[in-house]
């Protein structure tokens, strides 16, 4: 909602109290925000937030011996998948097994 936009938006868990219309409206200023040459880094565990965007655009980290392990998504390994169920769907069922806590 600036006028400048900065170079990188970060914002840790920005659909915390929010109604689901309201979160499908921030992942629309997003994806608006982000086609004007803004990086906008998000940390979620929303399923409801990224149902709202790509594979490609979702980045899971684990922590594995210590070190955080980044792991992009991948529509082509997905595909099979994606054509029965939505990507939220995906996570819940623990189908993408990446970014999942590790007990």
């Amino acid at each position: 909602m600036q006028p400048t936009l900065p170079d990188t938006i970060i914002i840790d868990e920005p659909e915390l109290g929010l109604h689901p219309t309201a979160i499908a409206k921030l992942a629309g200023m997003i994806k608006s925000v982000s086609k004007k040459g803004c990086q906008v880094i998000i940390a979620t565990q929303s399923t409801d937030l990224i149902s709202h965007f790509q594979p490609e655009d979702i980045i899971t980290v684990d922590q594995i011996e210590g070190e955080s392990k980044f792991n992009r998504l991948n529509s082509e390994k997905l595909s099979l998948w994606l054509d029965d169920y939505t990507l939220d769907d995906l996570w819940k069922r623990n189908i993408i097994s990446t970014g999942q806590p590790n007990y």
